[in-house]
């Protein structure tokens, strides 16, 4: 299956990230053709994006108060083992460049916290490379851990997952390819509006498929994009099932994401508003005297 306009994906290309140890490796930063040079002054400078945002968690039918984190930035990725390249000068056509998406959310019900990261791999070169290679999803609470892997390979997602629940137990399967809804907040920063509307084949949030215990496939959405003056809202209304999302973002580059939104059902809404970004070498500010940039960033230590 053919993604609709895809062509329409702007190129960016490779930035240092982080790595096993405190040195940032020699990469390829060679830029893409037809990059603008405003796209590369902001990607190409040698660190990553750290945006923080006040939560409002649902769960168990109640508001949560948490915080998230979002992570953006480029690697040089294996497709054939789909894993970060520790020596991309070797890989030769195995390398790709990735957008990645660490996201990070942290919450407490009652007595318990529950902490929630995704990882979304989305290729640069979208005309050679069309869908997102990789996403992993783990949740952790005082009840137990589940994880969630897709791979792109064979011309579908290969799904892995393991819980800790009997109905959902350790499973593998496929899903035809489809527009992820975790790859969408990376196809923002990249497309701005230019990101496809109408009526569109999602595959939901793996978050949404674990906490709501549901079984993740393609779903037919409808997707809109309304205009608030300075910024612009990207809505998903699912057809099938009963979820709608939207987010927010500023209509000017590199078009931040200024708030998110969620709802399932009758369940309360999910909230998230931006607070703080940063550009930073997040992975070689890992000593005590550099916890102070998390009070810039509105985090708690």
């Amino acid at each position: 299956m053919q993604l609709p306009t895809l062509s329409k994906w702007m190129l960016i290309s490779l930035f240092a990230s982080c790595n096993a140890g405190t040195a940032v490796e020699k990469v390829d930063k060679t830029p893409f053709h037809g990059v603008s040079q405003e796209f590369k002054d902001y990607w190409y400078d040698g660190n990553a994006e750290i945006a923080s945002y006040d939560l409002i968690q649902s769960r168990y039918g109640e508001q949560r108060e948490g915080h998230a984190v979002w992570v953006f930035v480029t690697e040089d990725f294996s497709e054939s083992k789909q894993v970060k390249l520790d020596n991309p000068g070797e890989a030769g056509k195995d390398k790709v460049s990735v957008l990645k998406r660490n996201a990070v959310r942290k919450f407490v019900t009652g007595i318990y916290d529950y902490a929630l990261m995704k990882s979304v791999f989305t290729p640069i070169e979208v005309k050679k490379n069309p869908y997102t290679l990789k996403t992993t999803f783990s949740s952790q609470d005082w009840c137990g851990q589940s994880f969630m892997q897709l791979n792109w390979k064979k011309n579908a997602y290969q799904v892995q997952q393991f819980s800790y629940f009997e109905s959902e137990g350790d499973a593998s399967f496929s899903l035809n390819g489809a527009i992820l809804e975790d790859e969408i907040p990376s196809r923002i920063r990249m497309e701005g509006a230019n990101f496809p509307t109408g009526n569109l084949k999602i595959i939901p949030a793996s978050a949404f498929a674990r906490l709501q215990h549901k079984n993740l496939e393609g779903e037919e959405a409808e997707v809109s994009l309304n205009d608030l003056g300075t910024e612009f809202e990207l809505n998903v209304l699912y057809k099938d099932i009963d979820r709608s999302l939207s987010f927010t973002f500023e209509k000017g580059f590199p078009h931040f994401i200024t708030k998110w939104r969620e709802r399932n059902g009758s369940q309360p809404e999910t909230i998230a508003t931006l607070k703080e970004h940063k550009r930073l070498p997040y992975w070689s500010l890992h000593d005590n005297d550099d916890l102070p940039l998390r009070d810039s960033l509105g985090l708690p230590r």
